[in-house]
């Protein structure tokens, strides 16, 4: 298997899962501590005052998330960190986008009736820093249920984009609002998104991450293979409510602006940016390749190597007007069919590429 990340593959309970994750991956946990360590300084977060809003986090997580708590605590112990520092860095969000949002990320979904195969799809580009791309891994845990997640992560987080071998997978991408940072107590976004591949069923997921408690704004595309074409729904979870979208022609896809009427000030109004156009595009692009048969993995590629408004597209590349520190560019691709539990990643601009495959 070739791949274009570090592969962590473990087994057991959470806490053997944690801790030989932290073991495994003690380096490329060490590279992204200094990676956000810099972050946190940047918005004048000093290192004993993201260790103490980590220790709040980890509170929040062991009351509602108990086995997520016990692989966290375990996966510090194993890369030989304090859980301060690990919780912190699951919290990265809530520590320092507390008002500009990340105009990047896209997300697709198909229903298996709107498929060649017949089976559902999932994928996204997952936009950010490119320094992150030495920090990322693809990490496997199989617990002892045999209950088992691949999910593409920063090193010393649970998840990101995921696939479980249940057939349910989920996509993410960031939301900015007004209600960002004003609750006290909650568990850290990306917590929250290995919450739902902890979860056997999609109603089993939605019960765990709609009435999570939040601090930070989150779309979360969740999908499970079934009968009927499995299905699919987007969330958009804003601290203390949440939204929902459909698919529609048998499609979704979503960006980093609200779509459903919560009743918050989206920040996007205050930034504008790519993401006003690239859903409705990712949208329209795949109901296009579907009218004349049925949808593929390669047409789901296609969208987002898509490069309408290079280099603020869907397929993302350095603009080279930022500023250093606010780059962003498509660090890695992912596709997923929850039918087949194959889980496809790309490194960098997906235009670059082609995917690599594992199974879950």
């Amino acid at each position: 298997m070739t791949l274009p990340v570090p592969y962590v593959d473990v087994h057991g309970t959470p806490g053997e899962c944690g801790f030989a994750y932290g073991e495994a991956a003690r380096e490329q946990i060490a590279t992204n501590l200094d990676l956000y360590a810099a972050r946190f300084s940047a918005v004048g977060l000093s290192p004993a005052a993201t260790r103490n809003a980590g220790d709040r986090f980890r509170a929040e997580t062991s009351t509602r998330f108990p086995r997520i708590a016990e692989m966290l605590d375990a996966t510090a112990e194993g890369a030989g960190v304090t859980p301060g520092d690990i919780y912190a860095l699951n919290a990265r969000t809530e520590l320092i986008y507390g008002s500009t949002p990340d105009d990047g990320c896209t997300v697709l979904g198909a229903l298996g009736t709107h498929t060649a195969t017949g089976h559902t799809l999932i994928a996204q580009n997952w936009d950010w820093h490119p320094d992150q791309r030495g920090a990322m891994l693809l990490l496997s845990t199989t617990d002892e249920r045999g209950h088992r997640i691949v999910t593409l992560t920063e090193a010393g987080m649970l998840a990101k984009a995921g696939l479980n071998s249940a057939g349910l997978g989920i996509c993410v991408n960031m939301l900015t609002t007004d209600q960002d940072g004003v609750r006290g107590a909650a568990v850290p976004y990306h917590v929250v998104l290995r919450a739902a591949l902890d979860e056997t069923t999609l109603g089993r997921a939605l019960k765990a991450v709609v009435p999570s408690p939040r601090n930070a704004s989150l779309n979360l595309l969740i999908g499970q293979s079934g009968p009927g074409g499995g299905e699919l729904i987007d969330l958009e979870l804003v601290p203390g409510v949440a939204g929902w979208l459909h698919p529609e022609n048998g499609v979704l896809a979503h960006a980093n602006h609200l779509e459903t009427s919560l009743g918050v000030r989206d920040l996007a109004n205050d930034f504008g940016g790519s993401t006003l156009f690239r859903s409705a595009r990712a949208r329209r692009l795949l109901i296009a390749a579907a009218e004349p048969g049925k949808l593929t993995e390669d047409d789901l590629v296609a969208v987002l190597r898509d490069h309408q408004s290079y280099p603020n597209a869907i397929c993302r590349h350095v603009d080279e007007q930022d500023a250093y520190a606010e780059r962003s560019e498509t660090v890695y691709t992912v596709v997923m069919d929850l039918d087949e539990r194959r889980f496809g990643l790309a490194e960098g601009p997906p235009c670059e590429h082609d995917l690599d495959w594992v199974s879950a």
